[in-house]
């Protein structure tokens, strides 16, 4: 697996990054599609960054029109071994991806970006990965509503799209503005600026018999995370196809509710 990293490193280090803002409109706040956008990377891949800037961006920008693009950075492990260890790597980010080429029959290797759990491809590519968003955002999809009361979240999922398999629903708290000075490896002396990045990702249970499912996990946030740059965004990930059939998010800075 590492190998396979490391050999597509290299051959998409100049994957770029270019503006959209010719070809895309913002659309309307409150009336875009959620599409979640994993970033598998690592702060010791040197071909990473550019995948980075190009969902940073998107993520910034929300160009794309009448979508709302989720971005989740899932920084792994396996790079650490190499000169620098990445302050955000996770076994279970590592893991995570090695389900996601178990389901597409794949090696794993960074930069990967999967969209809404269905497609996958070298996340540099930023107008393949536009097309693969718009294309995600025709499937049919869950309800899925998030609200804050104090010190929990609620969460209640329903309308799952016809045909959908047994699914899990989870909870991922990213946290944007994050970057990193790196002092050794493939990005030494690089200062990276990351797009929304992963801090915890948790499973908060199955779907119900009757396709209906309803929580109240508890805000337990590490005090080390900037609440003004946190969002809490649920999932509901069909088992068998590891598609993403729901999603919502919300801004821990806010109490409104998100609905989706």
């Amino acid at each position: 697996m590492l190998r396979t990293a490391l050999v597509i490193c290299t051959l998409v280090a100049a994957g770029g990054v270019f503006s959209l803002s010719n070809t895309t409109r913002p659309a309307a706040a409150g009336n875009r599609v959620p599409v979640v956008v994993e970033l598998f990377t690592s702060e010791g891949c040197s071909s990473c960054p550019a995948a980075d800037d190009a969902l940073r961006q998107l993520e910034t920008d929300q160009s794309v029109d009448g979508i709302e693009v989720l971005a989740l950075g899932e920084h792994v492990d396996y790079w650490n071994r190499l000169g620098w260890k990445d302050p955000f790597s996770s076994a279970a980010f590592t893991a995570r991806q090695r389900e996601y080429a178990a389901a597409f029959n794949t090696n794993s290797y960074t930069p990967q970006a999967v969209v809404d759990g269905g497609t996958e491809l070298v996340g540099s590519r930023q107008w393949a990965l536009v097309k693969a968003i718009e294309q995600a955002a025709k499937a049919p999809r869950a309800t899925v509503q998030l609200t804050r009361a104090g010190a929990n979240l609620k969460v209640r999922v329903g309308q799952l799209p016809a045909g959908t398999g047994a699914s899990t629903v989870l909870l991922a708290f990213t946290e944007s503005g994050l970057s990193s000075q790196v002092g050794r490896g493939e990005n030494s002396g690089r200062l990276l600026h990351h797009a929304a990045v992963v801090r915890e990702l948790q499973t908060l249970g199955n779907l119900g018999p009757n396709g209906t499912f309803t929580a109240a996990p508890a805000l337990a946030l590490n005090p080390q995370w900037k609440v003004a740059h946190l969002k809490a965004v649920v999932l509901v990930q069909e088992n068998a196809s590891r598609h993403i059939v729901g999603v919502a998010s919300l801004p821990l800075s806010a109490q409104e509710a998100a609905v989706n």
